[in-house]
């Protein structure tokens, strides 16, 4: 009799092993499966690997948006197309002629006037300007941001003028690409980047 339940002793033992063995395999899964997913995680996931690029901070060029919203009406018919998208150039300068019929154009009043005394010293200047731009809200925001020292260089140039040839119409587009040019300098100087196309007087009186 007792030999023949000595097997049935010893099977237990078997169990206990076969499922301490399952427990090591399971845990050492979960540790492989854990491991592997911080690596994924601490990478940034597999498929975002995505190193950031110069130009992906560049302000873009806005091409023109001609033809959008006819494509977009035509969207609900045949083949079910979607409607093409506005496109943006992305651009490493601004020391380039940007192409006015490629491109939208979006202009940002300064708000306030700018008066200075006149260099001969004669009477004083009063101007209101609006700034032009070719490139995306970067540059807006650029703008915005440097306010004080591109108010101090346009208050710089207007000093320097000469209200006689302010006068003139030759006088007025010579201060118009004066003023253009200061102010791209000090977004260049700030920002690494200008992107300012022109500048347009909103009022302007000399007295």
């Amino acid at each position: 009799m007792s030999k023949e339940k000595a097997p049935e002793a010893v099977e237990p033992k078997k169990g206990g092993k076969m499922k301490k063995l399952l427990v090591l395999g399971i845990g050492g899964t979960a540790l492989i499966s854990a491991g592997a997913g911080a690596g994924i995680y601490l990478g940034g996931g597999l498929g975002s690997a995505h190193e950031a690029k110069p130009e992906d901070h560049y302000p873009k060029l806005v091409a023109r948006s001609e033809g959008v919203e006819e494509a977009a009406a035509a969207e609900g018919g045949e083949g079910g197309e979607a409607a093409p998208k506005v496109g943006t150039v992305s651009v490493p300068n601004d020391r380039f002629k940007v192409d006015p019929s490629k491109y939208e154009i979006t202009y940002y009043p300064i708000t306030d006037a700018f008066t200075t005394n006149l260099a001969d010293g004669s009477g004083f200047l009063q101007v209101g300007i609006s700034l032009s731009t070719f490139y995306d809200g970067k540059v807006i925001s650029n703008i915005k941001r440097q306010q004080v020292p591109i108010r101090s260089a346009v208050l710089m140039v207007l000093a320097e003028q000469d209200p006689a040839l302010l006068s003139t119409s030759q006088g007025k587009q010579q201060l118009q690409r004066q003023l253009t040019n200061a102010i791209n300098d000090v977004l260049r100087e700030k920002e690494g980047f200008g992107g300012i196309d022109n500048v347009y007087f909103t009022s302007l009186v000399i007295q």
